[in-house]
């Protein structure tokens, strides 16, 4: 669109009447004039490297792919940079750091980190910590009474479990156990967590 003297120059196109009444009623919703509207829609096009005469399906997943392809491998290229700035700083700086520290007379290996006072949270904590490990006797018989029932019922279940080898593809564990004691595990499970 050249500007002259402060005047756009306009061009007639003819176009069906109905398609003038449809592209007006979407230029108001996309842009200030029809010229802006008209330029943005080529520009989309032209940009996303689309046809209008095909089907977008096709177009817009290669797209999409092309797209994930290139963070793909930028992402990759970033990883690459941060193990080489980690090698780097791992092989090349510290030491030199520490042979300049040497030279100037200060020992790196000989300073001792600086010590700092715990404070009184730490000992609560611990208190804490202490009262939870000791167990009435009468919680700890249960417990092992359920610890005693569990493992009967796990050795009930693995003596119900056969090896099964099939002629085509590989062996697989087959489980014998009626629907009734299978639903009284999940409970007994369920009621125990």
């Amino acid at each position: 669109m050249g500007k002259k003297n402060g005047t756009y120059r306009y061009s007639a196109i003819s176009i069906k009447h109905a398609i003038a009444v449809r592209f007006r009623s979407f230029s108001k919703k996309m842009a200030q004039s029809h010229s802006e509207c008209l330029e943005s829609i080529m520009d989309f096009f032209e940009w996303h490297g689309l046809d209008p005469n095909k089907k977008f399906g096709k177009s817009i997943i290669q797209e999409i792919l092309k797209n994930r392809q290139r963070t793909e491998t930028s992402i990759k290229r970033n990883e690459a940079t941060i193990a080489i700035i980690r090698d780097i700083e791992i092989n090349q700086t510290k030491p030199n750091n520490a042979m300049l520290l040497a030279l100037f007379g200060e020992d790196a290996k000989t300073k001792k980190p600086i010590r700092k006072e715990k404070k009184q949270l730490d000992k609560k904590i611990d208190a804490a910590a202490e009262i939870e490990l000791t167990v009435p006797k009468i919680r700890y018989e249960r417990l092992t009474e359920k610890l005693e029932k569990v493992k009967q019922d796990y050795s009930h279940v693995l003596d119900r479990v056969e090896l099964v080898k099939g002629s085509f593809g590989k062996a697989f564990f087959k489980l014998d156990l009626s629907p009734s004691e299978l639903e009284k595990f999940k409970r007994t499970l369920k009621n125990n967590a």
